[in-house]
């Protein structure tokens, strides 16, 4: 984790995002890149209207956008005043996602934090538009932080998942280094549906019990509707500080955006979740 992504449209959420990652990192080097990006339907006549002659709209707002990302890097390092981090402003005018994976492919980002909802947060919407399509299409792992999620030591992580492919180490790489980085423990939560259709977890027990000794496991049966509720009900009974998810053909990530609107979901979480993508996105 030594080269992270922070996207922010300037939102309370964005900056508790920020400040989030920066405690969470806070005594490994780093070098941070706050990303703003740009999108054209941003312009307004009025924005219009008060552009002088010898500048473009596109100046006006590049240099707006990158006066206030200077603007939150100085509160934070007279904040955090941490050596060991390093901070670098970005703006783009692009489409979204193609934004977060230039930016990722042309600094080598390990790690992309962001928080879950944008300016406008309603308070049913769990995840934000963006947040969605950066766990669903970016080829870098992320950690979304819920509005108002502090950071606390991380003791307990748990990892969510239906068995439904075989895992390799460099999937799970960033995990491996939150876990060693806080000495916290790995909960391995094996769902099943009604159906059992991806419930041989065996080769996966064998994966965790060679690269993970310490990870314990548990075995739950529910239906694909009650799944969400019996993760929830786990995090709160095991004290968990981070939930752990696989991005894959009939992962748990998956089921929960194609059983609930992707913006509006009975799947309450406060706690980060962190989106690992498969070797076939990381490639």
């Amino acid at each position: 984790m030594k080269t992270i992504l922070l996207p922010t449209d300037f939102s309370k959420n964005s900056i508790n995002a920020i400040n989030y990652a920066i405690k969470l990192c806070e005594h490994i080097s780093c070098d941070f890149y706050i990303l703003n990006v740009i999108k054209v339907s941003s312009f307004i006549s009025d924005d219009m209207m008060t552009v002088t002659s010898s500048s473009t709209i596109y100046n006006t707002l590049i240099d707006a956008a990158k006066k206030s990302i200077d603007n939150i890097i100085s509160q934070i390092e007279k904040q955090f005043k941490n050596k060991n981090h390093n901070f670098h402003a970005v703006v783009d005018y692009d489409n979204f996602i193609d934004s977060i994976n230039q930016t990722c492919e042309n600094h080598k980002v390990d790690l992309i934090i962001m928080g879950t909802k944008g300016a406008t947060g309603l308070e049913k919407v769990i995840f934000g538009s963006n947040t969605v399509r950066v766990m669903q299409r970016c080829k870098v792992p992320t950690l979304a932080i819920p509005d108002g999620c502090k950071f606390e030591s991380i003791e307990n992580i748990a990892f969510a998942t239906t068995n439904s492919k075989y895992f390799k180490v460099e999937e799970l790489n960033v995990l491996s280094k939150i876990l060693a980085l806080y000495e916290a423990s790995l909960q391995i939560i094996h769902l099943a549906d009604q159906n059992h259709l991806v419930y041989d977890a065996h080769d996966n027990v064998d994966f965790f019990n060679t690269n993970f000794i310490s990870a314990k496991h548990e075995f739950i049966d529910a239906p694909s509707n009650d799944m969400f509720n019996v993760v929830h009900n786990h995090i709160e009974k095991n004290k968990i500080n981070m939930l752990a998810i696989m991005n894959k053909k009939h992962s748990f990530l998956e089921r929960l955006f194609k059983t609930h609107n992707v913006e509006r979901f009975a799947f309450k979480i406060d706690i980060p979740l962190l989106v690992m993508q498969t070797s076939a996105r990381i490639s």
